[in-house]
């Protein structure tokens, strides 16, 4: 494959993939964030030979934070890239949708309320729309090939 074709490689995954790559790393994520609250809240003393009581815990914490996560990341990105499919456009309105869409639905549902849905959605919303708009991506496209070799001939010597 030619070098220049790598660099669109991203934009050939399926809006499936995206999704599934956006709740995987949803899952790692919010599993990291569940081991990190679960040192901060007060698990039950580990007894004398009794270690099951903490370890449960801790469990629950990590799968609990490891699920609303990827179930954020997957209806984030998934409301998105139908978004982008339905308007043939990719805009900050693509990730705002996106953002109202997860937090609405997967943090209103945790909530049990529609006042924390739609101020949750709506939080969403707005950092999707401002990280979007601001142009804040890790890659740049500068059109210039960076390679860890040269690309230019020796030029021989002979005599």
């Amino acid at each position: 494959m030619d070098p220049s074709e790598l660099r669109y490689l991203e934009d050939e995954d399926s809006s499936t993939m995206k999704t599934i790559k956006g709740a995987t790393m949803g899952l790692v994520a919010g599993t990291i964030w569940g081991t990190v609250v679960a040192t901060w809240y007060d698990v039950p003393r580990v007894e004398r030979s009794v270690a099951l009581p903490g370890l449960l815990r801790t469990l629950k914490l990590m799968g609990n934070h490891g699920l609303t996560f990827a179930a954020i990341g997957g209806v984030y990105i998934g409301v998105e890239q139908l978004m982008q499919n339905y308007r043939m456009k990719r805009d900050f309105v693509n990730g705002a949708v996106g953002g109202f869409a997860a937090g609405a639905s997967v943090l209103g549902y945790k909530g049990r309320s529609i006042k924390t849905a739609i101020s949750a959605g709506a939080a969403l919303a707005f950092t999707s729309s401002v990280l979007d708009a601001g142009g804040q991506t890790t890659r740049i496209d500068t059109g210039k090939e960076y390679y860890p070799y040269t690309t230019q001939k020796r030029s021989s010597v002979s005599n």
